[in-house]
């Protein structure tokens, strides 16, 4: 049996600021985490597709209210540059 993806020491490198802020980006990458894995069956971050974030941007966040849209467009930043991938979001 594997172990769960640990998000906390993948975004460990990244994450700075208040405590508050870690954890906020922390339980948001862990809920970007549990839909793309719903969706797609992808269940670790190196996996994960442009497409994929852009897609929970869309689809998760409808009707959600522009500053928790913009926050979990923060955390999608912090984990693209974990990735070391070049991609940019939009809200």
């Amino acid at each position: 049996m594997s172990k769960p993806f640990d998000m906390e020491l993948f975004l460990a490198g990244v994450l700075s600021g208040s405590h508050a802020t870690r954890q906020r980006h922390l339980r948001q990458a862990t809920l970007i985490q549990a839909e793309i894995a719903k969706r797609w069956q992808r269940k670790t971050p190196w996996a994960w597709q442009r497409k994929h974030l852009a897609w929970f941007l869309e689809h998760c966040l409808t009707g959600r209210d522009e500053t928790t849209r913009y926050y979990y467009l923060l955390t999608i930043r912090l984990l693209a540059r974990r990735l070391e991938t070049p991609w940019t979001f939009k809200i």
